[in-house]
């Protein structure tokens, strides 16, 4: 079992930029792919970025790539992503998840952390 705690949201202006963060509990941190996703009010939940377990591959959507990085760091057990160049549309609740070994996929998520650009 492992708990993801997100922060780092909060209110920006266009063109800003935040980090979000997300912890994570429990052992074996580093065996989980981890992602970001985003759900904005009256949308269905989306794909953000995905990071391997070593960190060494990274996906992204996309209507982020080039503006957000995610990265990882398995001895600090967090997961980040850099969010610059914002737009209004990138407002919304953003979501970190993790990918254990094994079928189930995203088992795991934080309880979100609120994103608001204003223009």
């Amino acid at each position: 079992q492992v708990q993801l705690v997100d922060s780092g949201g909060g209110l920006v202006q266009a063109g800003g930029s935040l980090r979000l963060s997300c912890a994570a509990s429990g052992r074996s941190f580093s065996s989980y792919t981890m992602g970001w996703f985003r759900q904005a009010p009256g949308k269905e939940r989306q794909f953000v970025a995905i990071i391997s377990r070593s960190g060494g591959t990274t996906s992204y959507s996309d209507s982020v790539k080039g503006r957000f990085a995610i990265s990882r760091d398995n001895d600090k057990n967090t997961v980040y992503l850099q969010m610059n160049s914002l737009k209004p549309e990138d407002t919304a609740v953003y979501y970190c998840a993790a990918d254990p070994p094994g079928p189930g996929g995203w088992s795991y998520w934080g309880q979100g952390t609120q994103v608001t650009v204003s223009s």
